[in-house]
């Protein structure tokens, strides 16, 4: 929106052709979704606590968590106000690349935010997942092509399969994400490592001659996803302000759900799909405890890999503090985050 009000009136005031730069806007939408949590957290804290919207603790997990019994939950929904907020503010709304992200987590949040089943929840993922993989699909830009971080060399051609495929990475970083999101800051972090990452490339994948240098897909329009990125870093950061140890409030499956899935699409729009799996390692990480200790339990008959799943609580288990488990996960993630950022010369 103040691009398309501002940058216009250039001509008149110079200072204001800053509006053209992605890097400004990007930097501008940080700070903005940022300080939106910031100014709206308490009171938002405040209305979840009057509404006695708190947090459900199970009876068999780590007894460390019976304390946060009570706590105001679905803090999600503040965070993607403010993304869309900021998006709206900071972005070429022109763009249609922007639209199908926000169009993909809009449905997803608004469907768990409707207190479905699992299943519900997954089918609406899915069905979300799917319409979004098909706008993309038809898009005038789109390419079937698959992205190896560290070898430039394969990029198989999924054609029409690319929408399944698609749906695949969005469903499954939804859940990944959602599935991290059990101490406090836990998801949060990685979230701010993950979109920080994303960021950049969405930046250098819009930018043809950086993609070039590079040896990175090109996808014109791409620039575009860089603001919201921005959005979603400062979002979480300010998030985290409330989030962090001793958490004041939670984020809620309205929250990591839609996340996880804005991320996924963050990564197929600029075709860098397989580096989720290397910056988003924790996610991953917590959901193959997941799959394996289920799997493993079902074939053994009752034995388990870990001592709990998702994998975080298997340290807590152990004896760790849950400050020592966030800081740690948030340490790993920053390596990962780093060496995603490696692939953009190792290739």
């Amino acid at each position: 929106m103040l691009y398309h009000l501002l940058y216009p009136l250039h001509s008149y005031f110079s200072a204001l052709n800053v509006f053209r730069y992605i890097t400004f806007r990007a930097i501008g939408a940080t700070l903005t979704a940022f300080l939106i949590l910031l100014l709206c957290g308490n009171r938002f804290i405040k209305m979840m606590q009057e509404n006695q919207i708190g947090q459900v603790v199970r009876d068999d997990g780590p007894e460390s968590h019976f304390s946060k019994r009570g706590v105001p939950t679905m803090g999600g929904v503040l965070i993607l106000f403010a993304v869309t907020v900021t998006t709206l503010l900071w972005v070429d709304l022109s763009n249609s690349f922007v639209w199908i992200i926000h169009d993909d987590y809009r449905k997803i949040k608004k469907q768990n935010s409707k207190g479905l089943s699992a299943r519900g929840k997954i089918f609406w993922q899915i069905l979300g997942a799917l319409v979004a993989g098909l706008l993309i699909y038809n898009n005038p830009n789109f390419d079937g092509h698959l992205s190896f971080p560290f070898l430039k060399n394969i990029q198989p051609d999924l054609g029409t399969y690319y929408v399944i495929f698609a749906t695949l990475v969005v469903v499954g970083a939804s859940n990944a994400v959602n599935l991290t999101d059990g101490l406090d800051g836990l998801a949060t972090g990685p979230t701010v490592v993950t979109s920080s990452v994303y960021l950049l490339f969405s930046y250098l994948a819009g930018h043809a001659g950086l993609a070039a240098y590079l040896q990175i897909p090109y996808v014109p329009g791409a620039g575009e996803v860089a603001v919201f990125c921005g959005a979603l870093v400062g979002a979480s950061l300010g998030f985290l302000w409330f989030n962090a140890y001793p958490a004041q409030i939670f984020m809620g499956d309205v929250g990591s759900l839609a996340l996880g899935a804005a991320l996924g699409m963050v990564a197929i729009i600029i075709k860098q799909e397989m580096l989720l799996a290397i910056v988003g390692g924790v996610f991953v990480m917590e959901a193959l405890s997941v799959i394996l200790q289920v799997g493993f339990f079902k074939m053994t008959g009752g034995k388990r890999i870990f001592l709990m799943a998702p994998f975080h609580h298997h340290f807590e288990k152990k004896g760790w503090t849950e400050p020592k488990v966030v800081v740690r996960f948030w340490i790993v993630s920053i390596v990962l985050g780093l060496s995603a950022l490696a692939t953009l010369k190792l290739r």
